[in-house]
């Protein structure tokens, strides 16, 4: 039981606590959601909640086209550098991700995960209370830790259908360059410096989706593998019952051979029967029977039969 619990904790199937929120740390539906939102004590994870100014946010879709898209990069990159060196007195930054979703519980959200709990404790204190090009800045211990899960992989190959209003993030990417040299110029927590190697991590800052893109590779690996599994005993499965049915056609065949054999069989040794058989006598024609004599009345006097004629003998000579 509790096993079970545990499989589907978090999920589509658990019906008290909130998979949106445990995945993404936000709810459309807010405190009026019906299942229950976790709000971590303690995480390696900080959200601060609606700091991002998205530009295109309360625009209609004619209005966002006119909106020049190097200005609107510009403007991000400033945003990002500035994010990125407040939180980096805190402690190492792991990832930094912005959304730039238009549903009013993601948007402008900015999640940022730090190698320790504590440096994420600390910027908690340290951000508590302070604005942000005039914005207030409302820290909390977010529970994603996995932005695989969180992210929208549909957006990412640019297919997905629910455009900016999606319930997965979709992160605005600064450029390569900014982000390599951010990560890179960051100070390192002394404890965690032996935990990743400097080319592992130098890698996950020139390719920030490489592991994305490795565990996705894995995931369709294993689908393929399974997908695979499932044709080839699809196909032991046809041939098993394609050999019953041949078996089943054969000793079909096998029975009604049996069965017409038997019938000759059975006619042979009848017929020789026969032959040994005597041959029976004619049948006796019936004799013709007599007519009935009538019966007299009831209460008539009975009367002898007449005796016969007498024939008169010759005279002797």
């Amino acid at each position: 039981m509790a096993e079970q619990l545990a499989n589907i904790f978090c999920t589509e199937k658990d019906k008290v606590n909130c998979p949106f929120f445990f995945k993404i740390g936000a709810c459309r539906h807010g405190d009026k959601c019906s299942r229950i939102h976790h709000r971590p004590t303690i995480s390696q994870t900080l959200l601060l909640s609606h700091l991002y100014a998205n530009p295109f946010a309360g625009l209609s879709q004619e209005q966002a086209v006119q909106v020049n898209q190097d200005e609107v990069q510009e403007q991000f990159e400033v945003f990002y550098e500035d994010i990125f060196s407040e939180l980096a007195k805190f402690g190492e930054v792991e990832e930094l991700n912005v959304c730039e979703n238009l549903g009013d519980h993601m948007v402008g959200n900015v999640y940022a995960k730090f190698v320790s709990e504590d440096s994420a404790g600390k910027a908690l204190q340290g951000l508590n209370g302070r604005f942000y090009a005039g914005r207030p800045v409302l820290p909390e211990y977010s529970p994603v830790t996995d932005f695989r899960e969180a992210r929208c992989r549909q957006f990412d190959m640019s297919e997905c259908t629910r455009g900016s209003f999606c319930n997965f993030m979709h992160l605005k990417r600064p450029s390569k360059e900014l982000q390599r040299e951010l990560f890179r110029g960051q100070p390192r927590d002394n404890k965690d410096k032996d935990r990743i190697p400097d080319d592992e991590r130098e890698r996950d800052v020139d390719h920030p989706t490489d592991r994305d893109h490795d565990h996705d590779h894995d995931r369709d690996r294993d689908t393929h593998d399974r997908d695979r599994y499932h044709e080839r005993d699809h196909r032991d499965n046809h041939e098993r019952d394609r050999d019953r049915d041949h078996d089943r056609h054969h000793s079909h065949h096998d029975d009604r051979r049996d069965r017409d054999r038997r019938r000759d069989s059975d006619r042979g040794s009848r017929s020789s029967r026969d032959d040994k058989q005597p041959p029976q006598p004619p049948a006796q024609p019936q004799q013709p029977q007599q007519p009935a004599q009538p019966q007299p009345p009831a209460g008539a006097p009975v009367t002898a039969p007449a005796p016969p004629p007498q024939v008169p003998l010759p005279a002797p000579l």
